[in-house]
């Protein structure tokens, strides 16, 4: 643990350190951006050799990754936690966060020591949850604090292999004077848990909270500073949940784990496409997409509904995607085809609580939003995918033979998309140029 340091004031905008606050910085001229930061002192005089040692020496002493036996949360970290690894884990509240990390400490803790620090619940309420879960091992404990010196404390003596941090933006440094949850406070912390993770190969999991918009709260040097950074995404009321890393310093960021979530924490899904599209009622406005999450397929509904304005300004909105993509669909199905949206409130609808924001979904916006202006049907029982120029042609994407198969494997009868760059066929699958063919071609009266 750090000796006793004294403070320093540290622009935001341009970097100058100031050993005092100030409203304005004094080297940018920036107002309110000096924030709060530890100066540690070195104990070392300077000078001091530099301690290094060969790739070879480093790998003599073998230390496994962390299997927790949930094989798709194995896969996200790249084969199980690395020791020493930080993770910031980040999701909505209530989507599940202190859920999973309870089963995933539970199932840790059969061969390894593992301490989980609230700073939100008292230990009690964690223990509620945790017996819940059907909790088990004695090599799991638990603890409540608000300190990081208390938790790196805990880490230097205890010989912990996990440490559970739930969650960073509720624990602080004494010698700070901000709040918890402040930038000069997340930073601190993180950099000290980091420090003492390094130094004893304790792995450690911090939960991090999310702003209204999405983002993980916090200073974006947060996301660069730890090793991996996954992310929980879904409806926290229902419906699937996505855990997938969008940073991994010790494996790929496509794997994705998906799951649904009852009493009994989460539950892996074994056909998520079955399960999205189990409540289906084909009718216009309603058209499968194709999409990819991580490196699997994963059959979706779009849905879209189109009705006359009341209003001189008509309204857009969608839910599950991005609406500004949606407004310049719209624009240019009114430039490049025969329809009329200018007076039509649209509403899109990604049905499950999933996010997509892959362009592969233009197409099957278009025709969304074409079948429900027109009230017609897709003519064949087809899964739809591709992306969509501002001309109107249709581009290719990649992964065109997953979703193919896909398609094929939930019994559909075949797919609409861009031509295939091989010359082969593929059986089932319709190539279109453009989406005025598109539309011509594959809608009917329903």
């Amino acid at each position: 643990m750090a000796k006793k340091n004294f403070k320093q004031f540290v622009c935001n905008s341009c970097g100058a350190e100031s050993d005092s606050w100030s409203g304005r910085c004094y080297s940018c001229g920036e107002w309110n951006t000096l924030q709060e930061q530890l100066k540690f002192t070195k104990n070392a005089p300077k000078g001091i050799k530099l301690s290094t040692s060969t790739i070879a020496k480093n790998l003599e002493a073998d230390l496994p990754r962390l299997v927790s036996g949930m094989k798709d949360i194995d896969n996200i970290f790249g084969g199980g936690i690395v020791p020493g690894s930080v993770t910031l884990l980040a999701g909505q509240p209530g989507i599940g966060k202190s859920t999973l990390l309870m089963q995933i400490s539970n199932l840790i803790s059969k061969n390894n020591s593992v301490l989980y620090v609230s700073g939100e619940e008292s230990s009690h309420q964690v223990s509620i949850r945790a017996k819940r879960l059907g909790v088990d091992s004695d090599n799991l404990v638990i603890a409540n604090s608000n300190s990081t010196y208390q938790i790196v404390e805990a880490i230097s003596e205890g010989g912990y292999k996990l440490v559970i941090v739930d969650s960073i933006q509720t624990i602080a440094c004494d010698d700070v004077l901000t709040s918890p949850g402040s930038v000069s406070q997340i930073t601190n912390s993180a950099n000290l848990l980091i420090n003492v993770a390094k130094a004893k190969d304790c792995s450690i999991i911090l939960v991090g909270h999310v702003t209204k918009e999405g983002n993980i709260a916090g200073p974006k040097v947060l996301e660069h500073i730890v090793d991996v950074v996954i992310q929980i995404e879904g409806d926290r009321y229902g419906g699937l949940k996505l855990v997938r890393a969008i940073k991994n310093r010790f494996g790929s960021t496509e794997e994705t784990g998906i799951y649904e979530m009852d009493e009994n924490g989460f539950q892996v899904v074994d056909n998520p496409s079955a399960a999205l599209l189990a409540e289906r009622q084909a009718s216009d406005g309603s058209v499968v997409f194709a999409t990819i999450e991580g490196n699997r397929p994963l059959l979706v509904e779009v849905q879209a509904l189109v009705n006359k304005s009341s209003y001189g300004y008509p309204k857009r909105a969608a839910s599950g995607i991005d609406l500004n993509r949606v407004n310049l669909l719209i624009a240019m199905l009114e430039k490049r085809t025969k329809l009329n949206l200018s007076d039509s409130d649209i509403y899109i609808n990604i049905v499950g609580g999933i996010k997509i924001s892959e362009p592969a979904v233009d197409l099957a916006i278009c025709m969304a939003i074409a079948s429900a202006s027109r009230n017609m049907q897709l003519a064949v029982d087809a899964v739809v995918f591709g992306e969509v120029g501002l001309s109107g042609e249709i581009r290719h994407v990649p992964y065109m033979e997953k979703r193919i198969a896909e398609a094929t494997k939930l019994g559909f009868d075949g797919t609409i998309g861009p031509r295939l760059k091989s010359t082969k066929s593929v059986k089932g699958h319709r190539q279109i140029r453009d989406i005025k063919s598109a539309l011509n071609e594959f809608l009917k009266k329903g």
